[in-house]
């Protein structure tokens, strides 16, 4: 099974690399937009306001974080509804393999380039990070995998509910994007009305911020088992239903 799962893993790799625009979007454009972010911000000297100073210390990074993690389920979810259509899907749960090394191997190879992308990121503007500044990059790169993997569930939720690839995609970043307005990243929760302030506990892209902000920022996990306890609590309703909508066909 394990052979299995990396043969598999290994397979799809491949595959995404053989198509230039999406390696690019995934592993160059957030490294991209953390320089350009990075080196505006920075033009002239160092960030003259505290809130300059706030978001070059721990916003930048869990905003690009954030986007990665956005990324990676909508390009599963791309990829999902192309294989589908195409009878791909159908053609693997033909094989010996067991569905659940079909679907895993996806997700492996979606954290894979996740991983890969945060280090280029975390390598490449080291220079705009604060002085002082003494970010636990081990940790806050576990967090990001953590987030990653606890909505990746949502992109097969997403890629059966949508008829046609040509739309699964569009659909994934519609439904995910707007969250980024609400989760806490640029204004706080407490700033918003009461009845957003509800909407916002009940989207995941909220505890996610609140993870990679905190971890970043130093605090320990055991400060932020909520978040943990939440995003743990979505990815498993999103598996189950997944489970229950998927489509090989």
């Amino acid at each position: 099974m394990m052979r299995g799962l990396f043969q598999l893993t290994w397979l799809e790799i491949k595959i995404f690399l053989r198509e230039p625009l999406g390696a690019i979007g995934s592993l160059v454009i957030p490294v991209i937009l953390y320089l350009v972010v990075g080196r505006a911000m920075n033009r002239g000297g160092p960030p003259r306001s505290p809130a300059g100073l706030d978001f070059l210390g721990s916003g930048l990074p869990v905003m690009v974080s954030v986007f990665m993690a956005i990324g990676a389920v909508t390009s599963l979810v791309a990829i999902i509804s192309i294989y589908r259509e195409g009878g791909i899907l159908k053609r693997l749960r033909a094989t010996p393999l067991r569905p659940q090394t079909i679907l895993s191997a996806h997700v492996l190879a979606k954290l894979l380039f996740t991983a890969i992308t945060l280090t280029l990121m975390l390598m490449a503007g080291r220079r705009f990070y604060p002085p002082g500044l003494k970010a636990p990059v081990i940790s806050f790169a576990l967090a990001v995998m953590f987030s990653t993997l606890s909505i990746l569930s949502m992109g097969f939720v997403i890629a059966s509910l949508v008829r046609t690839a040509r739309f699964a995609q569009p659909v994934g970043a519609l439904l995910f994007y707007p969250m980024i307005a609400v989760s806490g990243l640029f204004v706080p929760i407490e700033a918003f009305p009461p009845g957003l302030q509800v909407v916002a506990k009940l989207l995941p892209l909220t505890y996610i911020v609140s993870l990679l902000r905190g971890i970043w920022n130093g605090e320990s996990w055991f400060a932020h088992l909520g978040d943990v306890a939440a995003l743990a609590i979505a990815g498993a309703i999103f598996v189950a239903l997944s489970a229950r909508v998927f489509r090989w066909e």
